[in-house]
């Protein structure tokens, strides 16, 4: 579809595009998110960027490298910046509700799966196959991305250098975007052209709908963001004090909500970065899990659509199922895990509501918009880290890690190459690149294909 033919319902004054059609866009966008950020800003940028052409280029890495600097998943954060500029207020709830609620839903049924019966057979038979569908939407990711976004041989060499930062000397995320910001305005300062916008060639199809130098018709004012943190906070914490007056203080759905409420304020860096806090913390000092249960909560979440810190859900699903209170077992680990997944989302429509009018207002900056792209840049090398992390893990059973001084590279084992991912993974690469197919129907093959090797062995 078109942007024009997008166009041709009616809308809203003050939508880009109907409501109704953003919401079907955003549900079909929310079922290809697999694979962790790097998979889902694939999904956006093919199916909003390259596809609809209701956002610019150069628009959409904007709005990336502004969620790339705030706590929590960017990915869910980036589409619902996008949904506030097509739709407004409205439109930002819908995209990242609709972004994360198939993956609440999947990893629901598959949480209970686990406590009743522990067999992730099917589950580990369907990653087989989603696994390497994956590897090759993120090499595509990285190529058009980079494409697009590396327009001057500085912001090249930044994102090789952030690339081998992180994959080789495991330097911390938010010092890799540090970094990258100040590189970005330190070479905007020499070539003032750097945040000049690429000429359309004409293989870019019609203008976005959302240009690269339109404003957004919403103003910041502080009585506009008054009303947005107090209609934040209160809903931020409304379940938990709910939960406290009803369940006790000192319940397990209270700690939860505190804990998660703490997590997902400090999650930079995306999920990983956290995760091992996170396990440490359910296991050891809560309780919550036994040892080794955080991996398989791990490999749940990651056969599952959407942002990958979803795993606090089964951690919530399962403390609360062997702690469940004055309630039945089953419907305490729906509640505390329907509550966790609310503590830590709600952040994400505040950081974007609060924050991205004024952003909206700064692009015209030089300063700030050279800063903002070197943090692309910086991202590019992040995907292609996350990428060459999750091609590792997915077509080699082991790997060795080697430490010398600052050195931290992790390596595959050749000899632990398994056969059926990597087979999986040049289809996929076929698929893709030469046939171009979508994300959607080559995830739908591959996991095809996983289901029936995974079960035959």
């Amino acid at each position: 579809m078109t942007a024009a033919g997008d166009g041709e319902a009616r809308a809203r004054p003050g939508d880009v595009v109907p409501l109704r059609v953003a919401a079907r866009t955003w549900f079909a966008i929310s079922l290809q998110t697999f694979g962790g950020p790097a998979g889902q800003i694939a999904v956006m940028q093919r199916t909003l960027v390259d596809e609809k052409r209701w956002i610019g280029q150069q628009r959409f890495l904007f709005a990336l490298s502004y969620c790339t600097l705030l706590p929590g998943p960017e990915a869910q954060q980036l589409a619902t910046y996008v949904g506030w500029l097509l739709n407004g207020v409205r439109g930002a709830l819908v995209a990242g509700v609709l972004f994360v609620l198939p993956g609440v839903v999947a990893l629901l049924a598959l949480s209970a799966v686990y406590v009743g019966y522990g067999d992730t057979t099917v589950v580990e038979s369907l990653f087989l196959g989603l696994a390497p569908a994956v590897v090759a939407i993120v090499a595509q990711a990285v190529w058009r991305v980079g494409r697009k976004g590396l327009t001057h041989p500085g912001l090249v060499a930044l994102a090789v250098a952030s690339f081998v930062a992180l994959a080789v000397f495991a330097v911390p995320f938010p010092a890799v975007v540090a970094v990258g910001a100040l590189a970005g305005w330190l070479l905007g300062r020499r070539v003032p052209r750097l945040t000049a916008s690429r000429a359309p060639s004409v293989d870019d199809g019609p203008a976005p709908l959302v240009s690269d130098d339109a404003l957004h018709s919403e103003r910041p004012s502080a009585r506009r963001a008054g009303v947005v943190l107090a209609v934040g906070l209160g809903l931020w914490a409304a379940p938990v004090l709910l939960a406290a007056l009803l369940l006790g203080a000192h319940s397990v759905y209270v700690d939860q909500g505190l804990f998660f409420s703490g997590a997902a304020v400090v999650t930079f860096g995306g999920a990983y970065a956290v995760l091992a806090f996170v396990a440490q913390q359910a296991v050891n000092t809560y309780g919550w899990l036994m040892p080794g249960e955080m991996v398989r909560g791990l490999a749940l979440a990651e056969s599952t659509p959407g942002p990958l810190i979803m795993v606090v859900q089964f951690v919530a699903f399962v403390g609360a199922y062997r702690d469940p209170g004055p309630l039945d077992p089953w419907v305490a680990a729906v509640v505390a895990s329907l509550l966790t997944t609310w503590v830590t989302f709600v952040p994400c429509f505040l950081f974007i509501l609060l924050g991205a009018p004024y952003v909206e207002r700064l692009r015209g900056n030089r300063s700030l918009a050279a800063a903002l792209s070197g943090i692309t840049a910086a991202v590019v090398g992040v995907i292609a880290s996350l990428a060459l992390f999750f091609t590792t893990h997915t077509l080699f059973d082991e790997t060795t890690t080697l430490t010398d001084g600052p050195l931290r590279l992790e390596l595959p084992v050749l000899g632990s190459v398994q056969a059926a991912p990597l087979a999986i993974t040049a289809l996929a690469l076929l698929l893709v690149l030469r046939l171009g197919w979508s994300p959607l129907r080559t995830l739908g093959l591959c996991a095809a294909v996983g289901v029936v090797v995974g079960l035959l062995g």
